[in-house]
């Protein structure tokens, strides 16, 4: 009889403590344990702390002597994808998302983006056109950087994966079909998405950009105040397409709608 009460308490209080403790996600983070945007921008004036919270964000681009951001809350080799090149421009965006309803583990931020099919027609204005138009006509997710058969997009994860590889071609309105691969890495307090093109970017046959020759750092963090996206790019063409395509402008409207895209994703609106 004494056998059985006590193993009623220890069940009674178990229960009590999880109900009152409850355990984070392996991937979550306790609200009290994240940090602030100021933790990991710590040097952030005014005016680029307005527009990150603004519903567009905050973007930059730099032909030469980028001043970009100080992150010191950011591993430094977040950086090396860009500095493997010497970029004829660097740009940078930065937003924070307002959650959707309440603190998100690093695994649903990381949900909100798998849906690659969802940044075919997204629009931009052409300012050639004189309208707004999709940039990517189409987006598919592919087997794998030789073979082009298309790979649906996958269900939610319960998990955020230590690494991934993923493999994208989209039908672009200047480029035509372009085909790049993203690395996830998974960090301490969120992930990175770096993505370059694994094959050269032409417009019609002639080569603008090189294979590897674009590379997009991003990182995402749940913080106090929502979701961190902080991005640095880079892009290394030669003199000669540098004077005659604006780059910077081509870089900035691919990151503007790439990053639409992802605060779609994290707000649940794909």
């Amino acid at each position: 009889m004494r056998k059985r009460s006590f193993s009623f308490f220890c069940a009674i209080f178990v229960s009590s403590v999880v109900y009152l403790f409850p355990q984070n996600s392996a991937d979550g983070l306790a609200q009290s344990s994240l940090r602030s945007i100021d933790e990991i921008f710590p040097a952030l004036d005014a005016e680029v702390r307005a527009k990150a919270f603004s519903s567009e964000g905050y973007f930059a681009s730099y032909r030469n002597n980028p001043q970009t951001l100080e992150a010191s809350g950011i591993d430094p080799r977040f950086r090396s994808g860009i500095g493997r090149l010497k970029p004829s421009v660097v740009a940078e965006s930065l937003a924070v998302i307002p959650y959707p309803s309440g603190p998100m583990a690093p695994v649903d931020i990381y949900n909100g983006l798998r849906h690659i099919s969802a940044l075919g027609g997204r629009l931009y204005h052409s300012e050639t056109r004189k309208a707004d138009i999709p940039l990517f006509e189409e987006s598919t997710r592919l087997e794998n950087s030789r073979r082009t058969s298309v790979k649906e997009d996958p269900p939610p994860l319960s998990s955020l994966p230590g690494s991934e590889t993923i493999y994208i071609r989209v039908k672009d309105a200047n480029f035509s079909y372009s085909y790049y691969q993203v690395e996830v890495k998974k960090e301490e307090r969120g992930f990175t998405y770096s993505l370059s093109n694994n094959r050269d970017l032409s417009y019609i046959f002639f080569p603008v950009i090189k294979a590897g020759c674009f590379v997009a750092q991003f990182y995402f963090e749940p913080v106090k105040e929502g979701v961190l996206i902080y991005n640095i790019s880079g892009a290394e063409v030669s003199d000669f397409v540098a004077s005659k395509i604006d780059i910077p402008s081509a870089i900035q409207k691919r990151l503007e709608v790439i990053l639409g895209w992802a605060i779609d994703g994290v707000s649940g609106r794909l």
